[in-house]
């Protein structure tokens, strides 16, 4: 079974990778799980989020989370949130990699680390990294006076000593078996631009600050996953960085973010476009609204820090400035929230549900052909170059999102407000609330789909 199936498997045992900043954290955690998840950039600090992979290996499978670089700093503002964010990955992994640099050798930051770890409790494993050198090499023997036990030597960048680290982590812990790890979650991106209290909803509807939630906009850069069960049902949440308009974006981490957030967007089932009370009609929204659209996710429009308005009355004309502003998704879902109240994180997480099971209805093909006759008697299809559209008939090919094959004379004769029509009379009919949905149109003759929407 490959990984992306697995993704995360929750029975599987967690294993914290902690260290310093710029010790080559994350560049160990994308080796062994084999995915580019966590970023990666020559700057101390670029990981402040925990973030959760998974590892196979011999073919057992643990989970693995990368956690923030420990370091005492006045001038880091996000100091004291990394190292509580580690004491929760702590808390909940029952073995440590120890992650250290074997190019410069031990420093005192890494002497507090085995400190902290000692006191812990925990099984550690001490890997140093970046031993691909004569100087790495040479080094390793300081590292024994951390009193941590026997070193490991390995090397993130070329994977040198990654199958001797990997046996002793299943010495330490039993992993689970691929089978047993399949992924069967709804999963759920929440998006949307900076500091507009994504990971304050993230921890309202987990009960934990599992994200850095701090007023400096940019604090969250990983997207980072956590499964958790509601009412019955296994949840993925994903809270993702801030997507800014790509003329703002900088070089770096910043681009990796975006890149983070629109892929998480991507392995989603179900998006939360999470606006700002204060300002919900902003471009960048759009933008990202339009991406989750087109990518043919279900759409919620969370309106966030609905407890700071004092007036409620305004809530039926913002929902219809919305409305307005996001025409182009008419079937998405506005709720109001707040992060800080916990009101509407119920109601959030009831729609989710729904939409995804919504995302997995299929229609019988009688039905469906019944609906479509009927529209198109009631409202033709327009005159194109003096000939018009004739549908056959219709069928039903996928689920998430729903996808229905039309059989056409001609797929150039669909213009595109008729093929809305159509689209709107599926959903009526269906109730396909809360979900993009495709249609495919395809020549009577031709053996490949056309799709025009």
């Amino acid at each position: 079974m490959s990984l992306t199936k697995l993704d995360t498997a929750e029975k599987a045992p967690l294993v914290a990778l902690v260290g310093r900043p710029n010790v080559g954290k994350s560049a160990l955690f994308n080796r062994l799980t084999r995915r580019n998840q966590a970023l990666v950039e020559d700057i101390p600090g670029t990981t402040r989020d925990r973030n959760y992979g998974v590892v196979e290996w011999r073919g057992r499978v643990f989970r693995l989370v990368d956690t923030g670089g420990l370091i005492e700093s006045d001038v880091d503002p996000f100091s004291p949130l990394v190292r509580r964010g580690v004491q929760q990955a702590l808390n909940e992994a029952q073995a440590v990699l120890f992650v250290v640099d074997a190019s410069t050798g031990p420093i005192a930051a890494d002497y507090e680390v085995a400190d902290m770890l000692r006191r812990s409790g925990l099984p550690v494993i001490m890997a140093a990294n970046k031993t691909d050198t004569s100087r790495g090499q040479a080094n390793l023997p300081e590292f024994y006076r951390l009193g941590m036990g026997d070193v490991q030597s390995v090397s993130a960048l070329h994977g040198q000593g990654v199958g001797d680290l990997l046996d002793e982590v299943l010495n330490l812990v039993q992993g689970v078996a691929p089978e047993e790890a399949q992924d069967e979650r709804i999963r759920i991106a929440i998006v949307g631009r900076p500091n507009v209290g994504k990971s304050s909803l993230t921890n309202a509807i987990l009960g934990e600050e599992r994200a850095l939630v701090s007023e400096i906009a940019g604090t969250t850069r990983d997207t980072i996953d956590t499964t958790f069960e509601f009412e019955g049902r296994q949840m993925l949440l994903v809270d993702t960085a801030g997507i800014r308009r790509r003329g703002r974006i900088e070089r770096g981490v910043e681009r990796h973010s975006v890149q983070r957030a629109e892929q998480a967007i991507d392995r989603a089932d179900v998006v939360v476009m999470v606006l700002d009370q204060a300002e919900v009609l902003t471009a960048q929204d759009t933008h990202i609204t339009g991406y989750a659209s087109k990518a043919g996710k279900g759409l919620v429009l969370a309106v966030n820090k609905w407890d700071l308005v004092e007036d409620r009355s305004v809530r039926p004309d913002m929902a219809r400035q919305i409305d307005y502003r996001y025409r182009f998704v008419p079937w998405a879902p506005v709720l109001f929230t707040s992060a800080v109240s916990g009101e509407g994180v119920q109601d959030l997480l009831e729609l989710c549900v729904h939409i995804w099971e919504v995302r997995r209805r299929r229609v019988q093909t009688s039905e469906l052909n019944r609906v479509i006759h009927r529209a198109m008697a009631e409202h033709g299809p327009p005159t194109i170059r003096h000939r018009r559209l004739k549908v056959m008939y219709v069928t039903q090919a996928e689920v998430a999102p729903p996808t229905f094959v039309f059989f056409v004379n001609d797929p150039e004769l669909v213009h595109f407000s008729y093929l809305r029509y159509l689209e709107n009379q599926i959903r009526e009919a269906f109730d396909f609330e809360g979900t993009s949905i495709r249609l495919v149109f395809r020549r009577r003759s031709e053996d490949r789909f056309e799709e025009t929407a």
